[in-house]
């Protein structure tokens, strides 16, 4: 459904190719920066962190996906994935063989369009990404994570991940998010749910972190 609502008798009868149902357990690798691209992956449920190396061999993460999202969207473009894409959570993703989307971009101008949409928010969300995660203060930036990664389903929880992975997402070391992260408890912005300290009822959603 995420690319194929529209689609109609005809542009179903030009699949030839199978589209897989797949799985993923949380840290498990969908494909790795550099592959070679045979799909394309449509999102259903979980999410999904995007990593790239730094020029230092540091790794970054440069986007985080939710259902809905396509997965490998650059395989269209390039020959090669080119990022690493690994499940935050417990994930469920539609494989589509790249012939199976190059045959009905070239057929149905509704799937064109769609696939042109998708590209352009997935540009917009990279940016906004940036924009959010890589500048200001510490807490400027763990404030943005905190709001970014409300859950679509229940706007009140943020879903948040493991310290080394706020880290790199921000780019800070691994104490300041911790410090960051209990500072927004201690001031009642945030309520932990769980004893991993993964998952935050959001108590505010007014604040603004200040510089």
């Amino acid at each position: 459904m995420v690319l194929f609502a529209d689609l109609n008798e005809h542009d179903f009868g030009l699949i030839h190719a199978p589209i897989d149902d797949l799985e993923y357990l949380p840290g498990a690798s969908l494909f790795n920066e550099g592959d070679a691209a045979k799909g394309i992956f449509t999102l259903r449920h979980g999410m999904v962190k995007l990593v790239r190396s730094t020029l230092d061999g540091r790794p970054r993460i440069v986007r985080v996906l939710r259902p809905g999202d396509v997965v490998g969207l650059e395989a269209l473009a390039s020959a090669h994935y080119d990022s690493d894409a690994v499940a935050l959570t417990a994930v469920s993703v539609c494989r589509i063989p790249l012939d199976v989307i190059q045959r009905l971009a070239g057929s149905s101008p509704r799937l064109h369009s769609q696939l042109m949409q998708k590209w352009q928010r997935a540009l917009k969300d990279a940016d906004d990404w940036l924009a959010d995660m890589n500048f200001g203060t510490a807490r400027r930036r763990v404030g943005n994570l905190v709001l970014k990664m409300r859950s679509s389903t229940n706007g009140d929880v943020s879903i948040l991940f493991s310290r080394e992975d706020m880290g790199s997402m921000l780019d800070l070391k691994l104490e300041t998010v911790s410090r960051e992260i209990s500072r927004l408890v201690r001031d009642g912005v945030i309520q932990p749910l769980d004893k991993q300290g993964r998952i935050y009822r959001v108590m505010r959603t007014d604040f603004m972190p200040s510089d």
